[in-house]
């Protein structure tokens, strides 16, 4: 079954250009030049993969994202962000939004096909039929859902697979770059700072059940799971 890849761009161009590639690699592609069409496509079918540009005429696209991640039913869709804005800090103000990835313009078609593939394996790969217990946190594989202490609590896409991976791989540390080859996969192209950004993120989800501490940075060496009960000083 085709894999349905919604594009929000208000370029018609760069979307006819990424649609022609996309479909000639067995995608089904959805456009859309704004959020109000985006948000209509998405409601009458469910796609599998967002690219969501940050210029869009009617919602900035990082507010869309955050619109996207509040509703259930497209919160754990994979997204892409597409900007021209090449700084750190715009790059880390999208993936705190919720983008799970981000391309800099003009997009590299070849880039895009790579991080596009890489997304939707992980997605793929949560159907394991496995459950991870480590001290108070579960991981259910196959509903791809994390429980703290028997709650339900909802985790983004990359940050689930980083809990997962660190769950999987306990009491030892990672370096970013390790992170980055284990989690996003050797062949994409991402900022070790992004590893940061991801890490805060979960650790702020963990944080309102005071589970923050099970992720530890290791000054000078990256970051260690460990599901063992701290006690205060």
């Amino acid at each position: 079954m085709k894999k349905h890849i919604l594009c929000i761009e208000d370029e018609a161009a760069i979307r006819a250009m990424i649609r022609f590639s996309l479909e000639r690699e067995g995608y089904a592609v959805m456009e859309a030049p704004d959020a109000r069409a985006a948000r209509d496509l998405a409601a009458n079918q469910l796609p599998d993969l967002m690219l969501v540009d940050w210029m869009l005429p009617d919602l900035s696209g990082p507010e869309l994202i955050r619109r996207f991640r509040r509703d259930p039913l497209t919160r754990d869709i994979p997204i892409i962000m597409l900007t021209a804005k090449s700084e750190e800090d715009d790059m880390i103000h999208g993936l705190d939004a919720g983008a799970d990835d981000y391309l800099v313009k003009p997009v590299s078609l070849k880039a895009l096909s790579a991080r596009i593939k890489a997304l939707l394996r992980r997605t793929d790969g949560f159907d394991e039929q496995r459950i991870i217990n480590a001290g108070r946190l579960q991981l259910n594989q196959d509903a791809h859902q994390l429980r703290i202490d028997g709650t339900p609590v909802h985790v983004g896409t990359t940050e689930y697979r980083l809990l997962e991976f660190f769950m999987q791989h306990p009491e030892k540390v990672y370096s970013r770059a390790q992170l980055l080859d284990f989690v996003w996969g050797q062949n994409t192209y991402i900022e070790e700072r992004t590893v940061d950004v991801h890490v805060l993120r979960l650790r702020k989800t963990l944080k309102t059940y005071a589970t923050e501490h099970v992720i530890q940075t290791v000054r000078g060496a990256g970051y260690l799971f460990s599901a063992a009960e701290t006690t205060g000083e």
